[in-house]
């Protein structure tokens, strides 16, 4: 698994979280089982090759080995974003090795000149767009939004929180959009009550977590600041650690927070609230709402620390069929936002 191993030890030497290595790992270890049991070499597989894989993927486990044939009504294995992930996975794993001499770079991606707007382009328009990169082979997935929370869902769980450690932790994801592991990275010198700024920086951190992309800086208002000193004052006291999210009942006392804690917690609050919820739900309501009150693209772009602005308009930029409902009342289709349906 020598290919293997050297195209992993790349992504951790250029600093890819490690759920990302876990993830192409386990990609990865799909597709050579795939070759194994088909007799093929990953360094001379054709494009058909490829379509059998996918083909292969999406069999029940009982089919994969050939004795047991799958009808045709069982549903498939894996969804179709599964299969797309996999298949993006193990492109960027040929495009590896592509830069070392093998030359199967372009077996999953083409790159094509860019489009913008519709289908249709001027003569030569293509030759000053940059090209853009396409996958070769990828499944029709339906777009389905992310779940939001609504605010009755977010207040019944902070208040659920016994402690005023998280209660903060929650009121923070809630009003900054924060990542988990941008939370628990937080240090006392990025939280800045005189401007109500809560900076989140790139850096190494003792309990792993991690800020995904660059440096930036989130308004929030003087309620949080307000949560935040009574958990310093009435739990934290005199401990002495940078972190802003520490152990402070379970051992060891005062090292921060981590990821299995923060588990933990969730699994309590679901328990206690009958809500199932992830902490990220919390990040897709902060954007979604953001966007429907006509906050700009771009400033929610940097809000939330995308890269790229088509990364915060094709998530969060959808619409639920309310906000259908109140926009065709505000444009005098409909008598109000209440208004029903005729028979």
């Amino acid at each position: 698994m020598d290919p293997v191993d050297r195209f992993l030890a790349h992504l951790t030497a250029i600093d890819r979280s490690p759920n990302t290595v876990r993830a192409y790992a386990h990609d990865l270890r799909d597709y050579f089982e795939f070759l194994d049991r088909h007799g093929l070499r990953w360094d001379g597989v054709v494009l058909e090759d490829l379509g059998r894989f996918v083909t292969w993927l999406r069999l029940p486990e009982a089919a994969r080995g050939g004795q047991v044939v799958a009808l045709p009504w069982v549903g498939a294995n894996l969804a179709a974003a599964t299969v797309n992930r996999k298949l993006s996975a193990l492109a960027s794993f040929y495009e590896f090795h592509h830069r070392h001499g093998v030359g199967l770079g372009e077996l999953l991606t083409r790159w094509r000149p860019g489009r913008r707007g519709g289908s249709w382009q001027p003569f030569l328009a293509h030759l000053g767009s940059r090209p853009e990169r396409h996958r070769a082979i990828s499944l029709r997935v339906d777009r389905r939004p992310p779940r939001e929370l609504s605010q009755a869902e977010m207040t019944t769980l902070i208040t659920a929180c016994d402690r005023l450690r998280d209660r903060f932790l929650l009121s923070l994801l809630k009003g900054t959009g924060l990542r988990i592991g941008e939370a628990l990275g937080l240090r006392h010198e990025d939280l800045d009550p005189r401007r109500r700024l809560v900076a989140v920086r790139a850096r190494a951190n003792v309990n792993r977590a991690r800020a995904k992309t660059w440096s930036r800086e989130v308004p929030v208002d003087a309620e949080l600041f307000r949560l935040y000193s009574d958990y310093l004052h009435d739990e934290y006291g005199t401990l002495d650690c940078d972190y802003v999210f520490v152990n402070l009942w379970g051992s060891p006392v005062g090292a921060p927070m981590n990821y299995s804690s923060v588990d933990r917690l969730v699994r309590r609050l679901r328990k206690s609230t009958g809500i199932a919820f992830s902490l990220h739900l919390f990040r897709h309501s902060y954007a979604t709402a953001l966007l429907r009150r006509g906050v700009a693209a771009e400033v929610v772009q940097q809000l939330l620390g995308h890269a790229n602005l088509s990364t915060t308009v094709d998530t969060y930029s959808h619409l639920g069929i309310e906000d259908a409902r109140r926009a065709l009342a505000a444009a005098g289709f409909l008598d109000g936002p209440e208004a029903e349906p005729s028979a």
